[in-house]
């Protein structure tokens, strides 16, 4: 008897477990336990012991207590991959020009797990300026780059990523003020914020958009006034450079945009 070739490697746990993702991809409300299997024409008792797991290891989160939704970790996993590494390759050199043309450092930070995480960076030209290294996580809630990345999210979206920064709710109090601020950054288009960090800067951020108009990136400059350099731009015109950059970049990125040039 001879053995099909696409069933001599199965694996019916993983492929289990693969189709009720895929099946959750597709669906934003989330479905109760009996819902996934008659759509996946098997037995609910299939399915327990799977969502328990994928529960457990966060790609599935309970809405309700009875209903599944995706989180935003597969998205999270996707962001360290190769789009990534091609994101920062492409907004190397107009990052770069950012620099030299406002005379202060930026870097570009993506969601991933919880976190804004830097992605790239460009040094001041100069002697003196302000940056944060590669790799470094910062807060969703006290940061330009953080408030970008959920500013420009549908709400379900924003509560999934809120709800994978903290383990609790609990832990954070986020009231009708900081939603309301989500919603002016997203009609003007960037944030313009005072440190909570570092006394003297001003975060200015602008989103990268995607195909979907989705935030991928914000791309940030932590500004300090430069008394020394009289002819640098000053506040008002870097977050101008700052978006602009950033719709060039949307543009590389397959946004509809309009052409910043």
């Amino acid at each position: 008897m001879e053995t099909d070739e696409s069933d001599r490697y199965r694996a019916p746990a993983l492929d289990k477990g693969l189709d009720i993702l895929e099946l959750l991809a597709g669906v934003d409300s989330g479905l109760t336990q009996a819902e996934i299997a008659k759509r996946l024409d098997r037995s609910p008792n299939e399915f327990y012991r799977m969502l328990d797991r994928l529960v457990r290891r966060g790609y599935v989160t309970r809405l309700d207590g009875d209903r599944y939704s995706l989180t935003l970790k597969l998205f999270g996993l996707a962001q360290l991959h190769a789009p990534v590494r091609r994101l920062a390759s492409y907004a190397t050199p107009l990052m770069r020009d950012l620099a030299q043309r406002t005379r202060q450092a930026n870097h570009l930070a993506v969601f991933d797990r919880g976190a804004a995480v830097v992605i790239a960076q460009q040094e001041a030209p100069d002697y003196w300026g302000f940056s944060i290294r590669v790799g470094a996580h910062i807060s969703l809630f006290n940061t330009g780059s953080g408030h970008v990345l959920l500013a420009f999210r549908s709400e379900e979206e924003r509560e999934m990523m809120i709800s994978e920064h903290v383990r609790s709710r609990a832990d954070i109090e986020l009231g009708a003020e900081f939603y309301d601020r989500l919603d002016q950054i997203r009609e003007r288009g960037y944030e313009m914020m005072a440190s909570v960090q570092t006394s003297g800067v001003y975060n200015l951020s602008a989103p990268v958009l995607g195909p979907d108009r989705r935030c991928i990136a914000a791309l940030t400059c932590p500004f300090i006034a430069l008394v020394n350099a009289p002819s640098a731009p000053d506040i008002s015109q870097t977050i101008l450079l700052v978006q602009k950059t950033a719709a060039q970049l949307s543009l590389l990125a397959g946004a509809d945009v309009a052409n910043p040039a």
